[in-house]
């Protein structure tokens, strides 16, 4: 069966399992922001229970650096062009944006990207940072028709940014938050650390408004309770047992400008939010946790292609592998600061080469295509020969359908890929949400 055929037939077995009268009322109606080629949507999608289903009612997507939209045109190829927005957030009326009970979004991350030197982190007043505030318009102007569940994805760096004082731009995302009555969980989750094919770690965050089960939940259960079992995050990705005593308990400011100028001057190198927490009325409970999994693992082997469909371009000559080598090895060298003048040594330590067939992938980036030598692309080595990754081993790293990113460019798909999240992170979540909104939707 084609790929288009296959989301046909789920287009259709879809509508019609909505149409039916027993489930015409059970939908989770779903606003997808930024939401490139529809990771959030294909995760929910793959979680709904035989009680509630994830049904998208809006999404946009837009990037503003490029004329063709190439992740907006593999989303409707995908999914249809019924209720998609391809226009630049900020001028969307709140509207056109039909109501609904979650929203879902990765917001752009690249003033808090790893790939970015911690002086240019510019964090949440950066350019694409910016971008939160639109989702705290789209909050606020919805006013009592704002939905009920939020949840959003970032680099799990956002915990830290900016480095000047860290924590600020997360203590604002919280505060904000507070201000419009939701409580917050949140959560850096690696994907291989639950048996995922690649080594992905992001932080996921969940909002729920006041008198939902799970808002309640956070009310009043006790702390332990909710990071150990009670939480959204602890039932889908459990952990260890966390001792009281390894909690961290503090207060979110209400002052966006105070937090703005003040939060975290004092210990601006000390980290105030860890791996894992919750916020309810204002104040935050943060520790470290402990992944707790003892199921099966994918590995790099488990999602190639088989040798006789890989393009002979993605093999590596024996004239180019040197230079591969190179630029995998360790080495140090001598640079000069273009403003001061200063001169330092730059050094940076040897990686896998080959990456290991035997591990979950490295992060996918978005530099992972194009055949020129990289020290972060993958490199494997399959009967003796050295190859890059292919765009659908690209994919797969992802939990994406094969060729789901099929209709542009081997580059920008695998663009695409570094710019996307692991699907089965957001399926296990969904399936933990969709067992606790409960009647918490209005019929």
């Amino acid at each position: 069966m084609t790929t288009s055929n296959l989301f046909s037939l789920k287009y259709m077995e879809k509508h019609l399992s909505q149409n039916s009268p027993a489930n015409i009322n059970n939908n989770i109606r779903v606003a997808e922001l930024f939401a490139g080629v529809g990771g959030f949507r294909l995760g929910l999608e793959r979680s709904k229970t035989t009680s509630k289903i994830f049904d998208v009612v809006w999404s946009n997507q837009w990037e503003p650096s490029t004329k063709t939209q190439h992740a907006s045109d593999i989303y409707c190829a995908r999914f249809g062009f019924e209720n998609h927005s391809n226009q630049d957030i900020s001028t969307v009326m709140i509207d056109d944006i039909p109501n609904h009970d979650l929203l879902v979004g990765g917001f752009p991350c690249q003033d808090y990207s790893v790939a970015s030197t911690l002086k240019n982190a510019n964090g949440i007043i950066g350019k694409k940072g910016i971008l939160w505030w639109q989702i705290f318009r789209i909050l606020q102007e919805k006013k009592d028709n704002a939905p009920k569940y939020l949840m959003f994805e970032n680099v799990d760096r956002l915990l830290k940014s900016p480095a000047s004082q860290r924590g600020r731009d997360f203590a604002l995302i919280l505060s904000s938050l507070n201000s419009l009555g939701y409580a917050v969980e949140w959560r850096v989750i690696d994907a291989s650390a639950y048996g995922m094919p690649q080594r992905r770690k992001r932080i996921f965050i969940m909002g729920y408004k006041k008198d939902t089960h799970q808002y309640m939940t956070l009310k009043n259960h006790s702390i332990e309770e909710v990071l150990n079992r009670d939480g959204i995050f602890a039932k889908a990705f459990p952990v260890g047992e966390i001792d009281k005593n390894n909690i961290t308990t503090r207060e979110i400011e209400s002052d966006l400008v105070d937090i703005t100028e003040n939060f975290n001057k004092q210990t601006p190198k000390n980290n105030p939010f860890l791996d894992a927490g919750f916020m309810i009325d204002g104040l935050y409970h943060t520790c470290k946790v402990i992944t707790d999994y003892n199921g099966s693992t994918k590995t790099l082997k488990d999602i190639l292609e088989d040798e006789s469909v890989v393009p002979q371009e993605f093999y590596i000559s024996e004239e180019d592998l040197g230079k591969w080598k190179y630029q995998k090895g360790g080495k140090s060298f001598e640079r000069t600061n273009k403003t001061t003048g200063h001169i330092y040594t730059y050094s940076e330590g040897s990686m896998s080469f080959p990456d290991s067939l035997c591990k979950p992938a490295r992060t996918i980036v978005t530099g992972e295509g194009g055949a020129s030598a990289s020290r972060f692309k993958h490199i494997i080595c399959v009967n003796g020969k050295y190859r890059r990754l292919t765009p659908v081993e690209l994919e797969r790293a992802n939990m994406f359908p094969d060729n789901h990113t099929l209709g542009v460019s081997d580059t920008k798909r695998a663009f695409l890929m570094g710019n996307a999240l692991v699907v089965g992170v957001i399926e296990n979540i969904g399936i933990a949400l969709a067992h606790e909104i409960n009647y918490d939707i209005e019929i």
